[in-house]
């Protein structure tokens, strides 16, 4: 029989058995985790010196371009993954939600930082703020790496995503992962772990893993680590109150079950299809990883007028569910994932039984579909029904961590936000409702006790990805019971690993340590015009002061003819006299398309395309007569490692543009992107 390794130190960890982990379907033994001790201390050491210094050899883009490698490498293997995740009880698609909703977390994080993090390890944080009147002493932050490592501890049932959706932003910010698997279902982490290094795009030191136990390991953290946790908030209270912790404030993230609702609104009724959606929405939290999800729905509220027909619908539709081994055709639900788990829910849902009755489940007749699945954590769908919800405790409190949920009554929408709210906040909730104008009301009412929340409606059905479904772009975690944490949310969740720092000082000053050119910053200004430059030749700061141009009728009457633009700021004279301008102005989007003939270098060069504009304002207006000058400055360099059509390498600069007219005056602000080549070989 296998016995599972830890990674530390650059070294697989693991000869003796220790203890048996049994297969969630027949309870044959998987795996065992090793007897060997860890040493804690060593490997701490080994992520802060080996790990930070191999890391940050690399910048934000070639991290991401790690990222995409490593999610490349394990799409090829993830049969193997599928085989192992079969023992945890998961189905098919309880799987894919978990190994490929992984990859597509590592896809998606290599994507962003691709887009939105710079060349270097310093990230800008502006805007930059004039601390003096003349713009001699300024303000800004920067994200720079802690230079610590993250410990991450993961729960038991996303073995793969709930591994590959922390390590993501934390590869990408430079710091070293420590992760601690749930142990009932840690020989699928060791497999994906195995995977990523054999990628060989995992740089040493970057990622160990731990099977077991986490032994003394937060005695050995220091100000510049961080831990994160996801499971039981009781866990997470443990963790978050460990001395050592305490004392040193480290960073502590917490992604705790919570007690997440489905609430339909009162005016869908069985004759709407929202109602269909809602029934299906449900059942689907209900069964998905057999209810093993700290976004599942837990409780479900509809109005009272409607409370016998959901009560029904959800019975037909759970009575149908299909549970036992995954591998049988049929089967629809697979089982818990540790026959411990499946006697803890069984002992929460007597005691939801005190206050709540059973609709569905528990009449002793369940036979789970496969063979040896009687020695299986199996159980089927229960469906709960509270009457007096406004009470305090029972299924606001108690949570089965599996396939079972409470229907809750109520009568107005006040009362619903109140009853949602008894959970003590949660991580998601979804709204059911055809009436914009009760989504209006009622998400705002909402949003403060829940981390996310899902309008379901006929519309955003036809694409919406479900209730329990956390996606990279979007922040996962929710107030309260949930943990008060945060994951996830883009480029958000790679902030959370850099340390945020305010820097004040002069622009040149600043422009120095940012990587950035500031407004106020020493250019530099040579014979040379900057659109002639290769990529790697373009400095931060190089300049170019464009001559003037003097704005005619003519110009403004022709732009309006060419754009089909004839708005009566430009052409009546009259309407323009009466206005706060008391004259006619010309069109902001021809003082920017004068501003680029001013600046832009018409011959053949290195300059490819424009990429892009951003921050674009119009500050003061252009009369006839007024005469315009622009500033063109390298603001910033992002080597994208992208290759142009004919297979030549290239980069995006950024350029600060500032026009201003005779008076020194600051006319329109913005930045344009441009593809520039880098030098031929």
């Amino acid at each position: 029989m296998s016995v599972l390794k830890s990674f530390i130190a650059g070294e697989w960890l693991g000869e003796t058995p220790a203890r048996p982990l049994p297969s969630a379907i027949n309870g044959d033994i998987v795996a065992h985790t090793h007897q060997e001790p860890i040493d804690f201390a060593k490997a701490v050491e080994y992520g802060r010196t080996t790990g930070v210094k191999n890391l940050l050899a690399m910048d934000f883009q070639e991290r991401a371009l790690a990222l995409k490698a490593m999610a490349l490498y394990l799409q090829e293997h993830k049969q193997e993954l599928y085989a192992l995740s079969h023992h945890t009880g998961a189905t098919k698609r309880d799987s894919a939600i978990d190994i490929d909703g992984g990859f597509g977390t590592l896809f998606s994080y290599a994507s962003m930082g691709r887009r939105e993090l710079p060349s270097g390890n310093v990230v800008h944080e502006g805007p930059v703020m004039p601390l003096g009147k003349e713009n001699h002493f300024a303000g800004t932050h920067i994200l720079v790496p802690r230079g610590g490592v993250a410990v991450h501890i993961n729960a038991f049932n996303f073995p793969v995503w709930g591994m590959l959706e922390k390590f993501a932003p934390t590869f990408l910010a430079g710091m070293p992962c420590i992760v601690k698997p749930a142990t009932a279902t840690s020989y699928v982490t060791e497999a994906a772990v195995r995977l990523m290094q054999a990628s060989g795009a995992l740089p040493e030191g970057a990622l160990q893993l731990i099977i077991g136990g986490t032994g003394d390991l937060l005695d050995h953290l220091r100000e510049q680590d961080v831990v994160t946790f996801t499971g039981s908030a009781s866990t997470a209270l443990k963790l978050r109150s460990h001395p050592n912790i305490l004392a040193r404030s480290i960073p502590f993230n917490a992604e705790a079950d919570s007690l997440n609702c489905a609430i339909l609104a009162p005016d869908v009724t069985p004759d709407h299809e929202e109602f269909d959606l809602f029934i299906k929405e449900v059942v689907r939290e209900m069964t998905v990883k057999a209810g093993q999800k700290c976004t599942a729905v837990r409780r479900i509220l509809v109005p009272t007028a409607q409370l016998e027909a959901v009560a029904d619908r959800l019975k037909q539709q759970l009575s149908k569910v299909v549970a036992g081994d995954p591998a049988v055709d049929g089967v629809r639900m697979g089982a818990l994932a540790s026959l411990d788990q499946c006697a803890d829910v069984k002992a929460a849902i007597d005691r939801l039984k005190e206050s709540c009755e059973c609709l569905l489940g528990g009449t002793g007749d369940f036979q789970p579909l496969g063979d040896g699945c009687d020695r299986g954590a199996f159980l089927e769908p229960h469906l709960l029904l509270c009457r007096n919800p406004e009470q305090e405790g029972g299924a606001h409190d108690i949570e089965a961590f599996g396939p079972v949920a409470t229907l809750m009554p109520y009568d107005t929408l006040e009362q619903a936000v109140a009853i949602a709210a008894k959970g003590k906040g949660s991580l998601v909730t979804t709204l059911s409702t055809r009436d914009p104008a009760t989504a209006g009301q009622l998400v705002p009412m909402l949003a403060a006790y829940h981390g996310r929340l899902h309008v379901l409606d006929a519309q955003a059905a036809k694409e919406s990805t479900g209730h329990g479904s956390p996606l990279p772009m979007l922040k996962h975690g929710g107030p309260g019971r949930a943990g008060g944490g945060e994951e996830l949310g883009g480029i958000r969740a790679v902030c959370h690993y850099l340390q945020r720092t305010a820097v004040q000082g002069s622009p040149t000053m600043l422009a120095a340590i940012t990587g950035e050119y500031v407004r106020g910053a020493k250019v530099i200004e040579t014979e040379v015009h900057p659109f002639r430059r290769y990529f790697e030749d373009l400095q931060i700061n190089e300049s170019l002061l464009t001559h003037r141009r003097t704005v005619t009728e003519a110009d403004i009457v022709n732009f309006g003819c060419l754009s089909g633009d004839h708005f009566y700021m430009h052409f009546d004279e009259i309407a323009a006299r009466n206005s706060q301008f008391r004259e006619r102005i010309a069109h902001g989007y021809f003082v920017l398309s004068a501003a680029a003939g001013l600046f832009v270098s018409p011959g053949e060069g290195p300059v490819l395309a424009n990429y892009g504009l951003d921050n674009l304002r119009f500050i003061t207006p252009v009369p006839i007569g007024d005469t315009i000058q622009a500033r063109l400055t390298c603001k910033r360099k992002i080597d994208q490692g992208r290759t142009s059509p004919d297979g030549h390498p290239q980069g995006v600069v950024v350029w600060d543009v500032e026009v201003r007219n005779q008076k020194d005056e600051l006319v329109a602000s913005y930045d344009i992107l441009t593809l520039v080549a880098k030098r031929p070989q």
